[in-house]
């Protein structure tokens, strides 16, 4: 059924049809990005939803049209006014009908407190495939996936009562990840930030062409949460090899 979420990972048959990955700058999409390349999705842009002047602390657009251009891969954002199911299905029309896009593909990993999956809804009767290859997969997999191919992934957001604000700045490693297994395990968290607990900005990554390199401003806080004031980045040279992970 157009629409359906593929929920078989990677067991798909490579498709030359042009995709767009639903881009939000931190892991899980960049891992959907990589995933959907080594399954044959050939990959149009990245797109971005965003309410008009957005103000996203975790991830600002700036940093998201950086990290396209390292990926070297067109960057668009979509703005979406306040009923945003008519504005995402909009968009997908408008994509589908105008952009030749075919396959939308997007980082979800599991449904969200019980609610359908808001892209797959968005995309009923339309002649378009949703593919979600984290769709239901292990959490502490995928984690580990993340550490074996050597992304580049750092804390920029984090939620109490779970974390503490020297988490931020953090890159996701062998440590770090130990650490929230733990704290999986001592308070349920989920240990993918399934449920907002944490966000995260990718770096560097096996798609990426260079490595953004950015300079950290001081950590700001609330009483719900701490994220990072990111003043400049830029992008250098790859590093040679694998670089040393936490």
């Amino acid at each position: 059924m157009a629409g359906e979420p593929n929920t078989k990972g990677l067991s798909v048959k490579p498709r030359a049809s042009r995709s767009a990955v639903l881009w939000t700058g931190g892991k899980d999409s960049a891992l959907a990005l990589y995933e959907a390349r080594s399954a044959g999705y050939f990959i149009d842009r990245l797109v971005t939803f965003a309410p008009l002047n957005p103000g996203f602390l975790a991830h600002p657009i700036a940093i998201m049209r950086a990290q396209a251009q390292a990926i070297g891969l067109p960057h668009e954002v979509v703005e979406i006014s306040s009923d945003a199911r008519a504005g995402y299905r909009g968009a997908f029309v408008r994509l589908h009908q105008q952009e030749g896009i075919a396959v939308l593909i997007t980082g979800d990993i599991d449904f969200v407190e019980g609610m359908p999956n808001f892209v797959r809804e968005c995309c009923r009767g339309l002649d378009m495939e949703v593919f979600m290859p984290l769709w239901q997969r292990n959490r502490t997999e995928l984690m580990r996936k993340l550490v074996d191919l050597n992304f580049e992934v750092i804390f920029t957001l984090v939620k109490q009562p779970w974390f503490t604000a020297d988490w931020l700045g953090r890159r996701i490693g062998v440590e770090s990840l130990r650490a929230l297994e733990e704290l999986h395990h001592a308070t349920g968290m989920d240990i993918c930030g399934e449920n907002g607990e944490y966000h995260t900005m990718v770096l560097n990554g096996p798609m990426f062409r260079e490595r953004l390199i950015l300079e950290l401003g001081t950590s700001k806080q609330t009483d719900e949460m701490a994220y990072l004031s990111i003043e400049t980045i830029h992008a250098g040279a790859r590093p040679a090899g694998r670089s040393t992970t936490l």
